[in-house]
């Protein structure tokens, strides 16, 4: 387990299939046929059915909330910029680092970034920021 210090570097590996982004899409209703059909995405510049970036982005919650600083924590505030298309079955790492601290205040802001794990490739990238429990 990453102690939760300035600085401090946590990494999440992931994937998605495809019963996520079908699952994500009749959560958010957000049914647009670039996520779910395979002939229209085919007629798309990526070629292929790309995963909704809130769905890719969801990962930062996931550890925030669990693992990095884990339970207790709250959300206050995320950034997000999508830099890439991510797809079904392919392994993606989300990378976490502590960018400051405010120990009066249990605040913190992270940086959050998910990386394609093959290229290394920036997907998804922004800034975190959150009340967390002290240890």
């Amino acid at each position: 387990m990453t102690t939760f210090e300035l600085n401090a570097v946590h990494r999440y590996a992931f994937r998605f299939a495809q019963t996520d982004v079908e699952a994500f899409a009749r959560v958010t209703g957000d049914d647009n046929p670039l996520h779910l059909s395979e002939e229209f995405a085919s007629q798309t510049p990526f070629k292929r059915p790309i995963i909704h970036g809130m769905l890719g982005a969801s990962v930062f919650t996931k550890v925030l909330g669990t693992q990095f600083p884990g339970h207790g924590s709250v959300y206050l505030k995320q950034t997000l910029e999508f830099l890439r298309p991510m797809f079904v079955e392919m392994d993606y790492e989300a990378v976490f680092t502590v960018i400051s601290l405010n120990p009066d205040k249990n605040t913190a802001e992270v940086s959050t970034e998910i990386k394609d794990a093959k290229t290394g490739k920036v997907t998804t990238r922004g800034v975190a920021t959150l009340l967390y429990k002290k240890g």
